[in-house]
């Protein structure tokens, strides 16, 4: 991994998931709060497309995709900043070590209390 002048850990390639792949800060995710929302083919190749935000089992399902195969526009678009917060205790058992942990780093308020 390399070093970012502000000397944080960067990820050079595609393949890693880094800093740098994320918002500056949570309030610039701007997805929508409730209805429907449709991922575009490159992000959920296999399987449903279409996320109803009210169930809740769909939502989930809709941030795993985006948080785990998503570029920083993908978060901006497709996530919601109280959605991601209300709902990162059970997100966050859902994603990989390497994403939780990038997120957790970069965005305090997402740690569970004690985990600081």
């Amino acid at each position: 991994m390399a070093e970012s002048a502000d000397g944080s850990s960067r990820t050079p390639s595609g393949w890693g998931y880094g800093t740098e792949r994320l918002p500056v800060m949570l309030d610039e995710l701007a997805g929508h709060g409730s209805g429907s929302v449709e991922l575009p083919l490159d992000l959920a190749w296999s399987g449903l497309r279409v996320f109803d935000l009210g169930d809740v089992k769909l939502l989930l399902g809709l941030y795993r995709i985006v948080l785990n195969n998503g570029s920083r526009n993908d978060f901006v678009r497709y996530l919601n900043r109280e959605h991601l917060v209300r709902h990162w205790p059970i997100l966050r058992k859902m994603l990989g070590r390497r994403v939780r942990e990038t997120w957790e780093d970069a965005f305090p308020e997402l740690r569970r209390p004690g985990t600081a």
